[in-house]
């Protein structure tokens, strides 16, 4: 017999929170910057982003993916692009200082 103890899950299980997400409801390029943004028209966009992920009921499910699978675009649990790397540049420090 298998052992399906070791099977992945469905997977609605684990992408299912996405469902709440308020995010559903807004303008995906509102997330996504255009090819060359730059300045106060990026700030200004992933501001009014990270305004909708604000009130979203499934903020940490959505911050916890995006850092864990290193989601390299967009707004993510309110998080930008630079917001991501500056955690992972801290996790990259802090294992430094662990090994050396």
């Amino acid at each position: 017999m298998a052992e399906i103890s070791r099977l992945p899950g469905p997977v609605a299980d684990v992408w299912e929170w996405q469902l709440d997400g308020s995010c559903r409801e807004a303008d995906p390029n509102l997330f996504f910057h255009p090819e060359g943004e730059r300045g106060p028209a990026r700030r200004n966009r992933d501001a009014a982003a990270q305004a909708i992920c604000g009130g979203c009921p499934v903020l940490e499910q959505c911050r916890k993916h995006a850092l864990k699978v290193r989601e390299p675009y967009g707004v993510w649990g309110g998080m930008t692009e630079d917001d991501r790397e500056a955690v992972y540049a801290t996790e990259r420090r802090r294992g430094m200082r662990i090994a050396g």
